[in-house]
């Protein structure tokens, strides 16, 4: 077999997301506002649950205790803290130590403690002097053969065979015999299992255990450091199950090596949690057999837990499995994002559904451990207040709270309970917890069944468990508090100045973000930011009941900054942005909480003005651009701070950078927007894509203009169009051009969607739904959806049919008649983006559908949206016109040559 060495960058790749400079984080991908971690017993940390590493501390802050370090500390009488004791036990040097026993200690700890602090704990400091000798060798020799798997990144070469064998033994037997402290002699016996045990001696650590380790009585930290080695020389024995029953002991036993215990039982025997369970002797033993019996097969932990409330229900292990099940339930119930289902019906035109059934969607950008099947599941929603008018769409107070595609959906992970059988697997779970908090007298039981009742809307009983809880845990106080808070404000329907006043005064808190300082964890694990929180569900929760108050702005505020709308500027929202931005007499809330987001955009009278009037443009209505426009000179340039764009004659990646002679959302704009493509090429400069049309009867049109020179030029042209001349047929064919050239379509396409470039992206999708508004629940993932108002290419259509009606000239009839078809293909695509095949690929016909599909598209094609490519082919062919497009549009000499 060949050899594998795994690096980072490998394993990497199993973790990134397509967006750039990203990754996925299943951990991430919820609220986690139940804190898992409240569990008494910290040595069980690692068994809690989560997706993102192996164990749940691998990347995050331990608060595991270590009880040799307990041990040491102890040792030395309590003179040191846990954290001194564990410096001196782990990171001081050897050299620091001998400079104590020599009476002249250079170490700031080791001046502190005094030299006599040798003379009082001789033994102890002997022996760290030989452990500190003996680490860097106690690995085990590695063998490699043909079928290794290993990653030895930055190991050391170092291993427990470049020790003199017999030299090493008899020393340590020696150190052994002349110990007086059992606590010490019995460390050395453990230095004598490690150390054959790294040699691969066998037999002989099993010895040594039996004889230096064993016949001492104490059983603490030393002991089950010793046990650990002798277990993993069994298991070099393979004596599997012996290995197995050691190892468990060490988990047992042991807190700070639960984790490495619980490998050491994986790789030693197969059926290893099985085997332990029959050999379990008391029921302390059968309930941690079972405890990790349910913990590897956690498909359905219930029955598991039961047999372990069964022998105690207070058990702090029990406990574990519970808040993994309910963490297990909040990955399905408090999802980051809701997306929507979306079915075809069989004209091919795409519908919305929303049911009460589960149904299956694609969800964007899924995480690694994530599949596509949706919950639906309406937590924010509650019919027991109704709200007041003002409402969207003049719907009924009713119908605004009942209204399906008003309401949050809840994506469902798939992971071990699957559509109906996650709410059972809540039901059940809620009767468990039930029936424990009534034998336990732990709160724990109390808070679990609150959060729950949480889960399943019942706000009112979750907060009556909670006001009955007494407790002096901090952790469950903290816990109880966050509980009463989201019931709070969970089952508020409606969101008024009074109750904005409510939760500045009580729940301010919660609204403020807590940043991870570092760049990278202390572990060199990649950074993913702040995870969801509190706060960020509850301006999720927030940012919803504005979004069905038919309060777009503030919804849009509570989870995007002012300046994000240049990626979206829908006129309709950001109207209502607008109206809250000139809102008089703001609440607190308001101006504290909201408006904190109208971040830096210049002059924000001006940047709303471009976006209308931008929209005016696009709508051909001049004169309203125009009024917008002359509002608007105080525009500073559309926001982009990390914009860069890739130079190829330099070869360097360059900044954004408003010089005074670039586009910059409003000034700059050259009038080859009122000329013609010669190719399509959105990559080549202007110069080389466009080719400007006669301009010499209107002077207006300047070589660069700002937006409100343009609009004013637009102004004139279209009334020069008025007339029947042939003035008037170049002042409606280059509004045409204009209209088509910032179309979707046109090299311009960036100017009136607050874009800095033409380069590729979302805001340049054909839009491929009948609502208006993408935006179902809030404007949460504003930035990551494509939403820009459809073009109207009926508008450039007709501007080039004036010209065509008019004109006398066969030449520029055949270029209007271009233009015409290329603003058609437009409107197919439209169409065809409304009205996708859908075809399963799993369909054993998919390639016959597909062929039919394309068909019937193709000949829609040809009979709707060909007329005028039909019309200068049978009217036109013979022009000098028509043979330049030949050679320059290959889908046109393709269509002329059918």
């Amino acid at each position: 077999m060949k050899k594998y060495i795994l690096s980072l960058a490998v394993l990497s790749l199993f973790y990134t997301k397509s967006e750039a400079c990203a990754w996925a984080d299943p951990d991430y991908d919820y609220f986690n506002l139940f804190t898992q971690s409240i569990i008494k017993d910290k040595s069980y940390l690692p068994f809690l649950h989560n997706y993102s590493s192996r164990f749940y501390t691998d990347f995050k802050s331990s608060q595991i205790p270590n009880e040799n370090i307990e041990a040491w500390r102890k040792f030395f009488n309590n003179q040191l803290t846990s954290a001194e004791t564990d410096y001196l036990v782990n990171k001081i040097a050897m050299n620091d130590l001998n400079d104590l026993k020599r009476g002249t200690p250079n170490n700031p700890l080791l001046q502190k403690v005094g030299t006599g602090f040798y003379a009082k704990y001789r033994e102890g400091i002997d022996y760290l002097i030989e452990a500190k000798y003996l680490e860097p060798y106690m690995k085990i020799n590695y063998v490699e053969t043909a079928d290794s798997f290993y990653y030895r990144e930055n190991e050391s070469d170092k291993n427990a065979t470049q020790l003199d064998y017999a030299k090493t033994v008899s020393a340590l037997t020696s150190l052994y015999n002349a110990a007086k402290n059992p606590e010490i002699k019995q460390r050395y016996g453990y230095q004598l299992v490690r150390f054959n045990h790294y040699t691969r001696n066998f037999d002989a650590a099993l010895q040594a255990f039996k004889s230096y380790v064993q016949p001492i009585s104490l059983r603490g930290a030393s002991y089950y450091m010793a046990l650990d080695q002798m277990a993993g020389a069994q298991r070099g024995l393979q004596m599997g199950s012996d290995a197995n029953w050691n190892f468990f002991q060490v988990f047992k036993n042991s807190k700070s090596r639960k984790e490495s215990a619980f490998i050491s039982m994986k790789l030693s025997d197969t059926a290893s949690f099985n085997n332990i369970l029959k050999r379990a002797g008391n029921n302390e033993e059968k309930n941690m057999a079972y405890f990790l019996l349910g913990y590897e097969d956690f498909t359905n932990p219930i029955p598991m837990m039961e047999k372990m409330y069964d022998i105690d229900p207070n058990s702090e292990i029990l406990k574990v499995m519970a808040a993994r099940s309910i963490n297990e339930l909040e990955r399905s119930y408090l999802p980051t994002y809701y997306y929507e289902s979306k079915d075809a019906d069989p004209s091919g035109n795409t519908k919305t559904t929303a049911t009460t059934e589960t149904k299956k969607v694609e969800k964007k950008e899924l995480s690694f451990w994530q599949k596509i099947v949706l919950f639906f599941k309406n937590l924010f929603s509650s019919k027991s207040d109704k709200v007041k008018d003002g409402t969207k769409n003049n719907q009924s107070d009713d119908e605004l709270l009942e209204n399906p595609n008003r309401i949050p959906f809840y994506t469902k992970n798939q992971s071990y309970y699957y559509d109906e059988k996650q709410k059972d697997f809540l039901d059940d779970l809620e009767k468990f917890t039930s029936k424990t908090k009534e034998k336990s007298t732990d709160e724990y039981w109390q808070i679990a069944d609150a959060y729950l009742k949480f889960l399943k809307k019942d706000y009112e009983t979750s907060t009556e468990i909670l006001e009955d809880i007494k407790t002096n845990n901090p952790e469950y106080l903290e816990e109880i508090k966050r509980m009463k808070v989201l019931n709070d404000i969970v089952s508020q329907p409606k969101i008024d100045a009074e109750y904005e006043d409510h939760l500045m005064k009580d729940y301010a808190d919660y609204f403020t973000e807590k940043k991870i300082e570092k760049d990278t964890l202390q572990d060199g694990g990649y950074n993913y930011g702040a995870p969801p929180s509190t706060a960020s569900f509850l301006k999720d929760v927030l940012a919803n009941r504005y979004f069905l108050q038919g309060e777009d702005g503030k919804s849009y505020l509570m989870n995007n900054k002012l300046s994000d709308l240049q990626y979206n500027p829908n006129s309709t929202l950001v109207k209502s942005v607008e109206d809250f931005y000139r809102k008089p007499n703001k609440t607190a809330f308001e101006q504290q909480i909201i408006a904190k987001n109208m971040d830096d955009v210049g002059n924000i009278d001006a940047f709303f003005n471009v976006i209308y009037g931008d929209r005016a443009m696009r709508l051909a209505d001049f004169e309203k651009a125009k009024s917008y426009y002359q509002k608007a000179l105080k525009f500073s340039g559309i926001p982009r701070e990390n914009y860069e764009r890739y130079n190829s004659e330099t070869g360097n990646y360059e900044k954004l950078v408003y010089d005074g002679s670039n586009y910059d959302g409003y000034n700059n704009i050259p009038n080859l927007v009122f000329g013609h493509n010669v190719w399509e090429s959105f990559q080549s400069s202007d110069a080389e894509s466009m080719k400007p049309e006669d301009y010499t009867q209107f002077p207006f049109i300047k070589t660069k203009m700002n937006k409100l020179e343009l609009a004013d030029a637009l102004v004139q042209l279209k009334k020069t169009g008025t007339g029947k001349d042939a003035k008037a047929v170049q002042a409606n064919q280059l509004i045409g051009n204009l209209l088509y050239n910032t179309s979707i379509l046109g090299y311009y396409r960036q100017l009136f969607v607050m874009d800095v470039d033409n380069s590729n992206g979302g805001k340049y999708d054909f839009w491929a739904t009948e609502r208006q508004n993408p935006f179902q629940y809030y404007y949460k993932d504003f930035t990551n959806t494509t939403f820009i108002e459809p073009d109207n290419f009926d508008l450039a259509i007709n501007y080039y049919k004036k010209a065509f009606d008019v004109s006398t000239d066969r030449e520029q009839k055949a270029r209007v008649l271009f233009q015409m078809a290329s603003a058609e293909q437009g409107k197919y695509y439209q169409y065809e983006a409304k009205h996708q095949a859908n075809i399963d690929y799993s369909d054993p016909k998919w390639s016959e559908k597909n062929d039919s599909y394309q068909k019937q598209m193709g000949d829609l094609k040809n009979q709707k949206y060909r007329t005028y490519f039909t019309q200068l082919k049978s009217q036109f062919s013979n022009t000098e016109t028509a043979r330049e497009l030949l050679g320059s549009c290959s889908y046109f000499d393709y269509f002329m040559k059918r």
